[in-house]
C-alpha cells in the first residue's frame, strides 16, 4: 500500500546505524510510524528535525510490517528556534503530548491545523501564554475536554474575579486567562499556575489510568520557567 500527505515530525528514535524510526502527525492519515532508511546520515538527519514539515510518500506491504517513509521537508520549524532554548524545549513538549493523546492512523484535521498555530504562536511575544491554551485545545480536540467555564465557580475580591474548582478534597485557584480569553499579557505566577493546573488534569484523568509516565520532555520544559 502507497499513500502520499503532508506531516509533521513529532518523535525520532534510532533504528540502526544508518536509518531511524519516525513518527509524522499527518493531514489525511493522523499518526503514523515507519522508518527512514538513511535517516541518520549526515544528509538528511540535520533537516529530520522534531517539529518540521514534510511531504510524505508512505509505503507499507502488511501489516505485520513496519512502513517506511520517503520525506522532502516542505517547511522548517524548528530551526528558526535554535537560539531560544525555552522555545525549542516548548516544541519538544507540544509534540510529546501529540505522540500520546492521538491515535494511530485516525485522521484528526483540527488537530493537524493545530500544530500549524502552534508555530504561528511560537512567533508572538505572548507565546507561552498561548501555548498553554494551546493545549487545552489539544486536549478537547483528543476528546479530553477540561471544560473549565462550565466548572468553575468565583468570589469577587476587589471588584475583580477570582475563579476556582471546588472538590470534596480541595479548593483549586484556576488563572482568570483560562477563563476569560483575550490579548492581555499575564505575569509568569499565573502562567505556571496554569500549567500546574494542566499538568494535574493530565496526570489525574488521562496519564495514570492509562499507565503512562508524564512526557519527560513536558516537565523539563516547565521547570525551566523555575
Amino acid at each position: 500500500m502507497n499513500w502520499i500527505d503532508e506531516g509533521f515530525l513529532i518523535s525520532k528514535s534510532s533504528f540502526n546505524e544508518n536509518s531511524i524510526i519516525a513518527e509524522f502527525y499527518t493531514m489525511n492519515h493522523g499518526k503514523c510510524s515507519g522508518i527512514i532508511f538513511g535517516g541518520a546520515s549526515k544528509k538528511i538527519k540535520n533537516y529530520l528535525q522534531v517539529g518540521n514539515k514534510f511531504h510524505i510518500n508512505f509505503n507499507y506491504k502488511n501489516e505485520s510490517k513496519s512502513g517506511y517513509f520517503k520525506v522532502e521537508m516542505l517547511k522548517a520549524n524548528s530551526p528558526l528556534f535554535f537560539d531560544n532554548k525555552k522555545k525549542l524545549m516548548c516544541i519538544s513538549s507540544a509534540m510529546s503530548l501529540i505522540k500520546i493523546l492521538t491515535v494511530e492512523f485516525e485522521q484528526n484535521i483540527k488537530i493537524f491545523k493545530l500544530i500549524e498555530i502552534f508555530f504561528e504562536n511560537l512567533n508572538t511575544n505572548l507565546w507561552l501564554k498561548s501555548y498553554i491554551l494551546w493545549e487545552l485545545n489539544l486536549l478537547k480536540f483528543s476528546g479530553y475536554d477540561l471544560n473549565l467555564k462550565t466548572i468553575v465557580s468565583y468570589e469577587l475580591v476587589n471588584n475583580e474575579k477570582k475563579y476556582f474548582v471546588k472538590s470534596n478534597s480541595a479548593i483549586k485557584i484556576v488563572p482568570n486567562f483560562l477563563v476569560d480569553i483575550n490579548d492581555e499579557d499575564v505575569d509568569l505566577e499565573n502562567l505556571l499556575l496554569g500549567l500546574k493546573l494542566v499538568t494535574d488534569y493530565l496526570d489525574k484523568s488521562i496519564l495514570s489510568p492509562n499507565n503512562i509516565n508524564h512526557p519527560y520532555s513536558r516537565l523539563n520544559f516547565i521547570n525551566n520557567f523555575k
